[in-house]
């Protein structure tokens, strides 16, 4: 994992808890909810293998971990891990290219076509 990970981390949840529990525990449920293991349309490993496209897409290195471990554990395998990184990188990549383009947009190109 990257640099700023390790396992003392999570012991920081205690500012959430003494400050803003109530959030704390509305965003426990939503997230719980989310990712039932039962009860959705999308199936778990399905659910785990979009988080992780979001959370590389995204780069969080939080997410990274715990959705490639959650999405292994509900039956993902590592080709299907490798395509949902794939997935991402397209998307990314997909977004610079558009993005680009606005740019011209917006720096005033009137030279395209």
């Amino acid at each position: 994992m990257t640099g700023y990970f390790d396992s003392e981390d999570r012991s920081y949840t205690r500012v959430y808890k003494e400050h803003t529990p109530d959030i704390l525990a509305a965003f426990a449920a939503f997230d719980g909810a989310v990712f039932a293991a039962e009860g959705r349309e999308i199936p778990l490993k399905f659910r785990e293998l979009i988080a992780l496209a979001v959370a590389i897409t995204t780069q969080c290195g939080y997410c990274i971990d715990a959705h490639a471990k959650q999405a292994s554990a509900a039956g993902a395998s590592s080709a299907e891990l490798a395509e949902a990184a794939w997935v991402a990188t397209a998307i990314r990549a997909g977004g610079g290219y558009a993005h680009g383009r606005l740019a011209f947009k917006l720096a005033g190109d009137h030279q395209h076509g």
